[in-house]
């Protein structure tokens, strides 16, 4: 039976989103689309924030922007939404210092919510989860090259950090590792989420197209990628595919208003028996009031169009059903 498995950009539910989730219901963070999440058989997300009432702001370096949640709310937030695997590769999850670090893990831990790409150590933060949806086994491993002062070392806690440079050894040797360690532990699918890049960035560099299809000639089903704030074209590569950017999900970020960078898409991907990839459904969403919601009709068709525009570049063109973009991967291997 076929699967259901979606995938967002950033869900930052940090400052602004986290003040105002104490005065309405938990589930109001996810607007009008949480009936639409509960159609998912899997959701993935990329965590933009610490979860935790702990720890100082990281003032080892110079870092203008602090994100963290209260996990009171947070944890039956995602919970609720069917969040099954957080991405942790980012430049925010060590914000508040190693104690709100550790509360992470530990809280995303108790509420039974998957993680990759930060740990206690280096081992651990490159270990990839393994993550159960429907009848198959998904395999996440989580990078990022943002934030390198956040790296783990092999006694520090930090993020799952790398060069995207697929001649740079330490990183071919740290991206074997991983997707070694995932396949020894039986998946279905693989899936490369990665925090890369600059912000507000509508093109992925000729490196990042680099790495993106090493990922898939290593064996990586799906990239998963965000960090620019601004959702990228959509590649292609050997009939897997590889998602640039996937913009912002939910946050309190000020909107540009060339790039809009409040509106993105929940990125679904259906799978057939076996990990078999048999389509690509772009559902338009927009940020409003700190949530996420349905894009409206002008947005919407904005971002269909930009979207079409940007995925050009790769040769890659939608269908429309309604108001989601799609495309068809049966037998695009």
């Amino acid at each position: 039976m076929a699967v259901r498995i979606g995938l967002t950009g950033d869900v930052m539910l940090g400052r602004l989103v986290d003040e105002r989730q104490s005065r309405r219901p938990v589930t109001a963070v996810w607007g009008d689309l949480l009936p639409e999440l509960d159609t998912l058989d899997g959701l993935f997300v990329n965590l933009e924030c610490c979860l935790s009432a702990r720890g100082r702001p990281w003032a080892r370096t110079d870092r203008p922007f602090h994100f963290r949640a209260n996990p009171d709310w947070a944890v039956p937030a995602l919970r609720r939404a069917g969040v099954d695997c957080c991405a942790l590769a980012n430049n925010h999850v060590l914000d508040f210092e190693v104690e709100a670090l550790d509360d992470t893990l530990d809280h995303l831990d108790r509420g039974e919510i998957a993680h990759a790409g930060a740990g206690r150590d280096r081992t651990e933060a490159f270990e990839p989860a393994i993550v159960p949806v429907g009848d198959l086994d998904v395999a996440f491993v989580s990078l990022t090259d943002n934030t390198p002062e956040y790296a783990a070392t092999a006694s520090a806690p930090g993020t799952a950090h790398v060069e995207i440079d697929v001649e740079d050894e330490r990183t071919r040797t740290a991206v074997a590792d991983a997707l070694s360690r995932a396949r020894k532990r039986d998946h279905d699918l693989l899936v490369a989420s990665l925090h890369w890049g600059p912000n507000m960035v509508t093109e992925p560099p000729d490196s990042f197209r680099a790495f993106a299809r090493y990922l898939v000639e290593e064996g990586v089903d799906v990239v998963h990628g965000h960090s620019a704030h601004a959702f990228q074209g959509v590649e292609l590569y050997r009939g897997r595919p590889v998602l640039y950017d996937t913009g912002d999900f939910v946050d309190d970020y000020a909107v540009n208003p060339h790039l809009h960078n409040d509106r993105s898409f929940l990125f679904e991907l259906v799978v057939a028996a076996g990990g078999e990839l048999t389509e690509l459904r772009l559902r338009p969403t927009e940020i409003h009031e700190f949530a996420v919601h349905h894009a409206s009709r002008s947005a919407a068709e904005w971002s269909r169009r930009r979207m079409r525009d940007l995925s050009l570049a790769f040769d890659t063109t939608f269908d429309r059903d309604g108001e989601s973009l799609v495309l068809d991967l049966d037998g695009r291997a």
